[in-house]
């Protein structure tokens, strides 16, 4: 069981760590209490409790990176009438939950320009960019975005502003075949769960707009929740084995490089590790190694998309690209393992 990954901070933020480490806590001391691994019966648990760094941040860092490998690929952004790069692209996103602010806070950093917010209880809009973190301290201090002097209260339906990426990460079906058509932005990236329906894809498919679908796009939280499981099966967080190894071989090639220098001139050379190779000398932390690892999955799983949009010639539909991969994967399991009659 993973915890879900919440959207808007209404209705949909039913459970976390907290609830999490309920049912761990009730499965080891029922039916799990004789099971070693029982930890590992659910994942998103606190820390203390054999969760791990960087579940929390996960889907939105996931949102991240699967939008920036198509906006970085100039074949798509030509498709869809933009510059490559994430840099000066204007957002809109709907829900500043969990999913929706680690959503706004990458895409921020990377250079993007998040100009409006949708949520539950009122929506804001600022041209010139929304701060997420000075918002995120304004909802944890009012409990809402509501007010917020860094931008302006409208009632504008934002879902249909003029924006270069959309970001639907609240809930699901709010594109649907009533308001497809008026959607403008290029890119749709779908951090909630279905927020568009069968029928909307089809719409936005013939416009040429870019969806980057769901089952890709926000499968960041359940990456993450994968590395966890693995960590409880391990009993050991990782990079615990290899810290002290990492920081002494570190160590002892910054000696060997000093050694090579004073054998060749004369006198003392003393050298100095740049303040980056310092800090890294310890070896990569838990956090480390899960945002490297979550990176490089959904760097891979967008290049085997779009090698399989490209075979097939499905120009923006990713959906079905990343269908065909999934089930070209499921049947070759099948027939390698022989369960199939030919």
């Amino acid at each position: 069981v993973s915890t879900q990954s919440t959207g808007s901070s209404g209705i949909n933020a039913e459970y976390g760590e907290r609830e999490m480490s309920w049912m761990a806590d009730t499965y080891k001391n029922t039916i799990g209490t004789t099971d070693l691994n029982s930890h590992a019966c659910v994942t998103g648990k606190p820390i203390v409790m054999g969760g791990i760094h960087g579940r929390t941040s996960a889907t939105g860092r996931g949102v991240y990176h699967s939008t920036n490998i198509f906006v970085e690929d100039p074949e798509y952004m030509e498709m869809v009438g933009l510059v490559p790069g994430l840099s000066g692209k204007t957002c809109i996103l709907q829900g500043f939950g969990n999913v929706g602010l680690h959503t706004a806070r990458y895409f921020h950093r990377a250079g993007a320009k998040i100009i409006g917010v949708i949520e539950w209880d009122g929506t804001i809009y600022n041209p010139s960019g929304i701060d997420p973190k000075a918002l995120e301290d304004w909802k944890l201090e009012h409990g809402t975005i509501v007010g917020f002097p860094g931008a302006t209260a409208t009632e504008e339906d934002l879902l249909e502003a003029e924006c270069d990426i959309l970001l639907p990460c609240a809930k699901e079906k709010v594109i649907t075949e009533a308001n497809a058509h008026k959607i403008k932005a290029k890119v749709i990236a779908e951090g909630a769960n279905g927020p568009i329906t069968p029928a909307a894809d089809e719409i936005l498919i013939a416009n040429k707009q870019l969806v980057i679908p769901d089952i890709y796009c926000n499968s960041g939280g359940v990456t993450v929740s994968y590395f966890e499981w693995l960590k409880n099966l391990n009993h050991v967080s990782f990079g615990r084995l290899t810290f002290k190894y990492e920081f002494d071989s570190n160590k002892h090639l910054l000696q060997s490089v000093q050694s090579s220098l004073e054998s060749r001139f004369s006198g003392k050379i003393p050298v100095t590790p740049t303040p980056e190779f310092e800090a890294a000398m310890g070896g990569a932390s838990e956090k480390d190694i899960v945002n490297s690892g979550l990176s490089y999955t959904m760097e891979r799983s967008g290049k085997k998309i779009k090698e399989v949009a490209g075979q097939h010639g499905l120009g923006v539909d990713l959906r079905t690209a990343a269908f065909v991969l999934a089930l070209t994967k499921i049947s070759n399991n099948i027939i390698m393992a022989g369960f199939t009659f030919t």
